[in-house]
C-alpha cells in the first residue's frame, strides 16, 4: 500500500526530454511529481514550524527589499522529524541526481520562503553567490504549497541565463534586481513566469537567474525548498562574507579542498 510517507520515498524518472531542458535551460518544471495528498500532509507542518521559528517581526512597511520578499527559515529539518521526512525525499533527491547527470546528491540545507499576503518582489538574483562550492553541480528544488498562481508571486526564471557570469557577484537586494532585469530584457532570455499547480515543482541551478514578483492576495505564498549538490563537489575559500557564513553555518568549516560532507550534509541519494 503507497503511503504519502512511501511516495516521498518512490523512483521518479526523469524524461530525456526534461534532463536536456534542464541543461538548455538551466531549470525544469515538472508537473505533478507530487500528489495533493503529500503536499496535504507536510504543509502544516512545514508551516507550524515557520511560525514558530521566525525571527521577523517588522511590518512589511519597515524592511528593506531583501526582507519583504519572503520569510525564509533554514534547515526545519533539524527541528521536526516530519519535517525531516519531506527535505530527505529520495523521489526529490533522486530527480536531482538525474538532472546533474550526478551518481549521488547531498543535502545543502533546506529553506522555507513564506511571501506574506502583500509582500513585495523576490529581487532578480542567483543562488550560488551565496555558496562556497567548488562546481555547478548544484540544484534547488521549488516546492509550492498550494496552488500558486501569478497573485500569489510565483517563481519566474530566465530560461538559459545559468551560462552567463554577469552579475554573479550581486548578492539579492535592489542592485541586483535593477542590473539584472536589465541584463535579462537585454539578453532577451525567454522568462518563464507560469503558474503551479499544486504537487508541481521545479528544479534550478544555482547559477539560474530568478525572481518572483510580488504576492498581491490576502493570502501567504507557501514554499519549501531543498538544495542538493553532487557528493563529492568540494568547499572552495569563500569569496564574500556570504560564503564564509554559509562555510561556517552549513558546511561544518570543512576545509578548503574537501568533500562538502560536513555533519549537516548527508548523502540523500545515491545510484
Amino acid at each position: 500500500m503507497t503511503t504519502t510517507a512511501t511516495e516521498l520515498d518512490q523512483h521518479y524518472a526523469v524524461s530525456a526530454q526534461d534532463v536536456a531542458r534542464y541543461a538548455e535551460d538551466g531549470f525544469v518544471k515538472l508537473r505533478g511529481v507530487l500528489s495533493p495528498d503529500v503536499v496535504a500532509r507536510y504543509e502544516p507542518e512545514i508551516t507550524e514550524q515557520v511560525i514558530r521559528l521566525n525571527t521577523q517581526h517588522l511590518p512589511l512597511s519597515e524592511r528593506d527589499t531583501y526582507s519583504r520578499a519572503f520569510l525564509q527559515v533554514i534547515n526545519l529539518w533539524r527541528h521536526s522529524d516530519r519535517v525531516r521526512e519531506f527535505a530527505f525525499s529520495r523521489r526529490l533527491a533522486g530527480i536531482a541526481a538525474q538532472l546533474l547527470g550526478v551518481p549521488a546528491v547531498r543535502l545543502y540545507h533546506d529553506q522555507a520562503l513564506y511571501k506574506e499576503a502583500g509582500g513585495g518582489i523576490t529581487p532578480w538574483h542567483v543562488d550560488q553567490h551565496y555558496w562556497p562550492l567548488s562546481s555547478d553541480r548544484t540544484v534547488t528544488v521549488w516546492v509550492p504549497l498550494q496552488d500558486t498562481p501569478q497573485e500569489l508571486g510565483p517563481l519566474t526564471l530566465a530560461a538559459g541565463s545559468h551560462r552567463s557570469e554577469y552579475g554573479r557577484e550581486l548578492a539579492i537586494g535592489d542592485e541586483s534586481q535593477a542590473r539584472l532585469d536589465a541584463f535579462v530584457t537585454e539578453s532577451g532570455y525567454r522568462v518563464d513566469d507560469s503558474p503551479y499547480a499544486i504537487g508541481d515543482v521545479s528544479f534550478h541551478s544555482g547559477w539560474t537567474i530568478h525572481r518572483a514578483p510580488p504576492n498581491t492576495s490576502a493570502t501567504p505564498r507557501r514554499v519549501m525548498t531543498v538544495i542538493y549538490m553532487d557528493a563529492a563537489i568540494e568547499v572552495t575559500r569563500p569569496t564574500n562574507r556570504y560564503q564564509e557564513a554559509d562555510l561556517a553555518a552549513f558546511l561544518g568549516g570543512r576545509p578548503v579542498g574537501s568533500v562538502a560532507d560536513g555533519p549537516l550534509n548527508p548523502v540523500l541519494w545515491s545510484a
